[in-house]
């Protein structure tokens, strides 16, 4: 028998962007980024409401099919607790479809208000396992949850019939890394991006992405001078470059540059990690053809606050 919660009884939760792949890792490596949506969740007394404000707010839905939505009743039904209705006010900051989190981030809020207003009984890794189930890989909504830089993986059953399970660790930055995002007006699809990928690739190129993971965790902690070599990759980037051209002609110039530029998660932003202080020209270079520029932090874990106690 689930218990109802209160009426009144509220959890805020800010959430921050993340940054999947980092280059070689390949739903595998991600980075928390100091961009963030804000999602207030309320009890009342029936119903449901949902407002929307900043980014998607003309676009996403305001009924039970919006993912915040769809992941606070993931989250009720894990902790064995009920509402009789929700009040969620999302603001949003984090560009939509852009490769920063923005679903990923919208999952880990609804499922960490939801445990906050059940009393918080789930652990970290059943709120991973919640938020990652409904992206299919773990490495945005662990960054987003856990902050700085996650390894992350998925056990796939093979039974074939049983849940996934995801997993991850946080590792610490390097205190000096600072990210930059460019981010075209345009989205791009995750599944759109993917289908470009191919079913096999070579041992060679397998062995060379290995390695500069390893080098990228390292790069990332104690070495970010490696930060350049840890961001190489063979096994998805350039099969994407044909699909996301503008995002392809914006890391090779910067790479060119010296500069440990990727493509962050599906795309299309451009992400930049550095621990000097970028060409103020090439910035200004990137806003003239249309790029939106954000000088971001690395993040810390996700924060939320319960009132109405």
């Amino acid at each position: 028998m689930s218990n109802e919660l209160k009426v009144g009884l509220k959890a805020t939760v800010t959430m921050p962007g993340s940054s999947a792949n980092l280059g070689p890792g390949f739903d595998t490596l991600g980075l928390a980024v100091g961009i963030y949506d804000t999602v207030e969740v309320e009890v009342t007394e029936s119903g449901l409401v949902v407002e929307i404000h900043g980014e998607g707010e003309d676009d996403l839905p305001r009924d039970s099919s919006h993912l915040v939505v769809k992941a606070i009743r993931s989250g009720l039904t894990a902790a064995g607790v009920t509402v009789p209705g929700l009040k969620v006010t999302c603001t949003n900051n984090i560009p939509q479809s852009r490769g920063l989190g923005s679903s990923a981030a919208a999952a880990a809020s609804g499922v960490v208000a939801a445990n906050a207003l059940a009393g918080s009984p789930l652990d970290t890794d059943q709120i991973v396992q919640l938020a990652s189930a409904f992206e299919g890989h773990p490495d945005n909504a662990a960054a987003s949850i856990l902050g700085n830089a996650v390894v992350s993986w998925t056990d796939i059953p093979v039974d074939g019939k049983s849940q996934p399970t995801y997993r991850a660790v946080g590792i610490d930055v390097h205190k000096d890394i600072k990210a930059i995002a460019l981010v075209p007006d345009f989205h791009a699809s995750t599944v759109a991006v993917r289908r470009v990928l191919p079913d096999h690739v070579t041992h060679l190129d397998a062995r060379f992405n290995v390695s500069r993971v390893a080098v990228m965790t390292v790069a990332l902690q104690h070495h970010p001078e490696l930060l350049w070599e840890g961001t190489r990759d063979r096994l998805h980037q350039p099969y994407r470059a044909d699909v996301l051209p503008v995002t392809a002609e914006w890391v090779n110039r910067l790479r060119n540059r010296g500069y440990a530029a990727y493509l962050s998660g599906a795309g299309p932003t451009v992400m930049l990690l550095s621990t000097e202080e970028v060409d103020p020209r090439i910035l200004d270079q990137a806003r003239e053809d249309g790029l939106r520029v954000l000088e971001l932090d690395v993040a810390g874990p996700m924060r939320v606050e319960v009132t109405g106690l």
